[in-house]
């Protein structure tokens, strides 16, 4: 059975539905250890078997940001500045990932975070691991 969490940014000008099979306590959730990730003190997850998407209620609130290799987007609001969110586009399509602390309602039982480091990866290995990892996007973004 699937189930669906909202996220959104402080303002609600932008968010996301996360939807999973999973239970929270089997979430993986990585704390990335780029300087964007710790600025915004970053906690993702994703569910390859799930799906994602990522919604704009306020025209021109999406603000996207590429740094590094530049092979995906991250997903932050023009108005209040929260991250929620990143996306590649792959030739196998859309993939995503969610910040766990822009979830409206936190579920009770993740696990904690682990520290990923990605630094060593070359642009091919990132967008390899992101495409079997990462949540595939449904709808436009």
């Amino acid at each position: 059975m699937t189930t669906a969490f909202e996220g959104t940014c402080h303002c609600g000008a932008i968010g996301y539905t996360y939807r999973t099979a999973l239970a929270p306590a089997d979430w993986p959730v990585r704390a990335c250890q780029c300087s964007f990730c710790r600025a915004h003190s970053v906690l993702t997850t994703s569910d390859p078997a799930g799906s994602i998407e990522f919604f704009e209620r306020n025209a021109g609130a999406l603000n996207r940001y590429r740094f590094g290799q530049r092979t995906a987007d991250f997903l932050l609001c023009r108005s209040c500045g929260v991250y929620v969110g990143a996306v590649i586009d792959t030739p196998h399509g859309r993939f995503g990932i969610v910040n766990l602390h822009a979830l409206r309602d936190r579920p009770q039982g993740l696990r904690p975070a682990e520290a990923m480091d990605y630094g060593r990866e070359n642009a091919d290995a990132r967008i390899a691991r992101r495409e079997s990892r990462w949540t595939p996007v449904v709808g436009a973004v």
